[in-house]
Parts: C-alpha cells; sequence; structure tokens
C-alpha cells in the first residue's frame, strides 16, 4: 500500500497495477485492430465506422454484448437497488423482452441497410420518407442522447479510481488525470482502427465481467455469512427503515404500492429505446449476414442472467454494512467498495479491470456511432454532397475525437448524479426516434411531417417533464418516472411522451393526407427487407430532397 498524496488515503498498489496491466492489454489490442481483418479499401466509411460489414456470430455476440452492458450496468443498476430496492429491478425485465422485441425488426433494419449501404438508421429513414429534415432529427437526437452516456462510462471509471484510493478529495488534476490518460488512449486507437478495436477488445472486456460476476455470486455470500437468506433479510430491513429525515423507508425488496405501473412503463419501454441508440443499431449493421444478426439476437439473452446476477450485487453491499454515508454519499460506489472489501487485492483489481474495460469499448462504439451519425446526415446531407467515402472517414475519425472529449468535458463539469440524470433524459429523447424507424420498416403509412411534428411533441413534452422533476438534493432531472397529465398514476417520462408522439403524429397524417400534401418518395423496395446479402448491394444512397 501506498499513500495518495493528493487525498491521503491510502492507494491499493496491488488493484491499481493489475488496472494498469488490463490496460495496457486491452490499448495493444486496439492499435493492433487496424490490421485484423483489414481490407484493401481500409479507408472507406464502411471499412472504419462498420468493421466492412463482416463480422460473423462469434464476433458479433461479444460487439454487441460489449456495446450493451457498460460500466454503467455494473455501476448505475445496483446503486438504484442501493437506494430505492425492487424499482431498480426493472433492467432486468427489460433485457428479457428486448431480444424477442428486436427479433423482430432488426433483421428487416439489416437487409435495407445493406441493399442500399446504408451507414445509419437515419440514412434508412431520409430514402424511406423521402425526407432530410427528418433524417437529420433522428440524427441529431441520436448524437444528443448518446453524449451523456458515453459521459457515463467515465462514472464508472471514477467510482473505481475514487475506491482504489485515486481521487477522492484530493485535486481535480490528480483526481481527473487518470481519466485524461484513457480517454486520450481511447480516443487514439478508435481513430486508427474504427470499430474493429472496441470488437477485439469486447473479448477481454466480456471474458473479464463474466469471470468477476461468476465468482461474486459465489464467493461474497461465503464471507458474508448466513447465505442468501441473510443477504434478503438485511436488505430488507434496512430498506424498509423509516428515514430520519424523511421519515419514509427507502424502499424495499417487493415493489411498493403505486409502482407497478412506473416499474412496467420503465421495463417496456426501455426495452424499445436500446436499440433506438446509434450504438446499438452499430453492432447490427457490422454483421455480415442477416442469419447472423438472428442467431446473435436469440444467444444475447444470456447477458440478460448475468443483469440480473449484478443487480443482486447491490443487496450482498447491503448485508456486507455499507450504508450511503459510509459511501461517501455516492452509491455509485457501492458495487467498487463491495470487491474491495470483499476480495484479495488481485482480484479486486480485476473486478475493477472488468468494470473500466466495460466503460471503454462502449464508449469506443458509442463514439464512433455518433461520428457516423454527424458524418452521413449532417456533413454529408448539408455541408458536402460531394464527399467521397474517404472524405467522409477522415470527418467521422475527427468527429469521433470531438465526441469523446466533449463527453469527458461533459461529465467533469458535472457531479455523478447530474450526469447520471441527463443520461435518463436520454432515453426520453431517443425513445421519440422510434416511430420513424420501426414502422417505417413495415408501412409508409405516416406521413413524413406527421413523423416529424410527432417527435417535436414527444421531444419537447418530454424535455420539459424531466427538466421539472425535482428532490431534496436535485432541482431538475431528479427523477425518470412523472405523473402522467389528467391522472394519479405515474409512469415513464419516455413512455408517456411517446404516447403523445403517436397521437400528433396520426391526427397529423390523417390532416396532410387529407390536403393530399407530398408524402416524399421511397427509395426503397418491399424485397429489399428480406434482402440476404451477397450481389446487388448498392455501396452508397440515392440523394433525397429535403
Amino acid at each position: 500500500m501506498i499513500l495518495a498524496a493528493s487525498t491521503g488515503k491510502a492507494v491499493n498498489g496491488v488493484e491499481l497495477g493489475v488496472v494498469i496491466f488490463f490496460f495496457l492489454v486491452v490499448a495493444a489490442l486496439g492499435f493492433l485492430a487496424a490490421r485484423w481483418r483489414r481490407s484493401s479499401d481500409h479507408k472507406h466509411i464502411n471499412e472504419w465506422g462498420l468493421g466492412g460489414r463482416s463480422f460473423g456470430g462469434f464476433v458479433t455476440w461479444f460487439l454487441l454484448g460489449g456495446d450493451l452492458y457498460t460500466a454503467y450496468t455494473f455501476v448505475a443498476v445496483p446503486a438504484a437497488l442501493f437506494a430505492g430496492g425492487a424499482l431498480g429491478f426493472f433492467a432486468v425485465p427489460y433485457t428479457i423482452m428486448v431480444w424477442p422485441l428486436v427479433f423482430i425488426f432488426l433483421p428487416r433494419l439489416w437487409s435495407v441497410s445493406r441493399k442500399h449501404g446504408y451507414v445509419t438508421p437515419a440514412d434508412f429513414v431520409k430514402n424511406r420518407h423521402g425526407s432530410k429534415s427528418l433524417s437529420l432529427a433522428v440524427a441529431l437526437t441520436g448524437i444528443v442522447a448518446t453524449m451523456p452516456y458515453i459521459a457515463l462510462q467515465l462514472v464508472g471509471i471514477q467510482a473505481c479510481l475514487d475506491v482504489i484510493g485515486i481521487g477522492g478529495n484530493g485535486s481535480t488534476f490528480a483526481k481527473d488525470l487518470p481519466l485524461f490518460i484513457a480517454f486520450a488512449v481511447l480516443a487514439a486507437y478508435t481513430y486508427t482502427s474504427g470499430l474493429r478495436a472496441p470488437a477485439l477488445i469486447a473479448f477481454v472486456k466480456d471474458a473479464l465481467i463474466y469471470l468477476t460476476v461468476i465468482v461474486a455470486i459465489v464467493y461474497i455470500p461465503t464471507r458474508i455469512g448466513g447465505g442468501w437468506t441473510h443477504i434478503f433479510d438485511a436488505a430488507q430491513s434496512r430498506l424498509t427503515t423509516p428515514n430520519p429525515t424523511t421519515h419514509k423507508p427507502a424502499g424495499s425488496i417487493l415493489l411498493a404500492k403505486g409502482n407497478a405501473l412506473p416499474y412496467a412503463t420503465l421495463a417496456i419501454g426501455s426495452a424499445m429505446a436500446l436499440f433506438m441508440y446509434p450504438h446499438a443499431q452499430v453492432g447490427v449493421l457490422a454483421t455480415k449476414s442477416r442469419n447472423t444478426v438472428r442467431r446473435n439476437l436469440a444467444a444475447l439473452t444470456a447477458y440478460s442472467l448475468v443483469l440480473g446476477l449484478i443487480a443482486l450485487l447491490s443487496y450482498m453491499a447491503i448485508a456486507a454494512g455499507f450504508t450511503t454515508k459510509s459511501l461517501g454519499n455516492n452509491n455509485q460506489h457501492a458495487v467498487p467498495a463491495l470487491f474491495d472489501w470483499a476480495f484479495p487485492s488481485w482480484f479486486a483489481g480485476v473486478a475493477f479491470s472488468a468494470v473500466a474495460i466495460g466503460a471503454l469499448v462502449p464508449a469506443a462504439i458509442m463514439s464512433i456511432a455518433s461520428a457516423n451519425l454527424f458524418t452521413r446526415n449532417v456533413w454529408l446531407d448539408f455541408v458536402n454532397p460531394n464527399a467521397t467515402p474517404q472524405q467522409q472517414t477522415q470527418v467521422a475519425q475527427l468527429v469521433s475525437l470531438v465526441v469523446k472529449f466533449g463527453a469527458l468535458a461533459f461529465v467533469l463539469g458535472l457531479d455523478a448524479t447530474s450526469a447520471i440524470n441527463f443520461q435518463l433524459l436520454g432515453g426520453v429523447l431517443i425513445l421519440q426516434t422510434f416511430p420513424a424507424i420501426v414502422f417505417g420498416l413495415y408501412t409508409r403509412w405516416f406521413h413524413r411531417w406527421g413523423l416529424l411534428l410527432g417527435w417535436a411533441a414527444g421531444i419537447g413534452y418530454g424535455a420539459v417533464v424531466a427538466w421539472q422533476q425535482s428532490s431534496a438534493t436535485q432541482h431538475h432531472f431528479a427523477s425518470q418516472v412523472a405523473q402522467i397529465p389528467w391522472t394519479h398514476q405515474k409512469a415513464y417520462i419516455a413512455a408517456t411522451a411517446l404516447v403523445l408522439n403517436l397521437v400528433v403524429t396520426v391526427a397529423a397524417t390523417l390532416v396532410l393526407r387529407a390536403v393530399k400534401a407530398p408524402a416524399g418518395a421511397d427509395n426503397t423496395s418491399e424485397a429489399d427487407y428480406s434482402h440476404e446479402g451477397g450481389e446487388g448491394e448498392m455501396p452508397e444512397i440515392t440523394p433525397v430532397a429535403v
């Protein structure tokens, strides 16, 4: 053990050494990935932004898992359960429901994108609905919703560094320097290797996560004593004890009265929103065949089981005696502190590495997805329509750097609680793209301007209502559930906003069709949605008018 000069806390040298070792390993893999499956035209946007659309089942399984199960999963889900109990378990049924849901429509998105060479979902929206404006709305929503999601990967790294002994109450420079170094290296290998870097690193990340979770579920209860009965009893006792300030219990291991609808809408809304995020769709579009998409969506249910086990770590932390006060009033430290207490230093370092690498992989994919959106649907459509695929790659590489360090500035300029609440707003925003993308895969009945008006209504309502949510410690964005207008029930804000979105979209479509407003040209055909890949694919999309 060595003394951290910046914080006065003891830095666990073994834990820090193990984390540094694995960081160097994944950094080396990130740079080597530039030569992995490299094509002769490696500067093409399809190569940098989608890995050449060549990933098979094995690679895709790890890539999507590494993309969707992040450091935030390790930190925020248990933190929600640690603070409030059963309501936080909505993340488990949501990841169970998401796979059959997306199994229905993602193969269609892959097929039409492969046929026409679409790089982003906004490419599809533009050509399906014949509207650059709607495409721009989808692209900007994806970028804005993803930015705080990238920033939140840092929250997981920060929590681990604080527990190791770096940061805490020390100088800002000492606390933030490791994050700058990590993101500088991340930016460098993403710039050179594109999507291949996180795809290769995902093997290490997922192996570490599975190892950590299995060991934790088996080993930590033996350290606590009393088995799972004691763990659940301790959690129930702590959660139901009235708070001396509010005189209300924090929660329960069972859903409290009135929480059924918030729980259900959180689960369903989150399941619908997950694959609207551009980083989730990038992993799908990078696959080499339609069958690869279908097989992986079926096999990825294994990650839902792992998430359920991760959620239980929160109750273990309660049974181990941790409280919000002992965690420095930061419930996100619950799992890292539990690992530090329960494991020998060398394995705690392995666990912290799983969380840290679990941040770097999705952060890389998210920045690439955001760069693809900006390049294809902002820069190409409105700035330089004649850009070559190679020029598009150059712009995307630069934008990916801006996105990463913009996210870094975002989280360093806010406290962690504020950053997480902004991420919740991201979920509210991204779900409003569901009608334009998913409904567009099946029908052209909805008018393009109706979809745009519905999107604006959902975005506006969701942003305002989320901003109005307050608590004793947070003036704005304090909750992701709010009262449904004209009722006494509460629900996930994103779900309520989506209902308003659909009402406006349908009403506007009826009016616009009645007045025979131009519907826009559809550049796809029904056969495109069952395209299996191979001959007849178009390298670039057809220009579309505003």
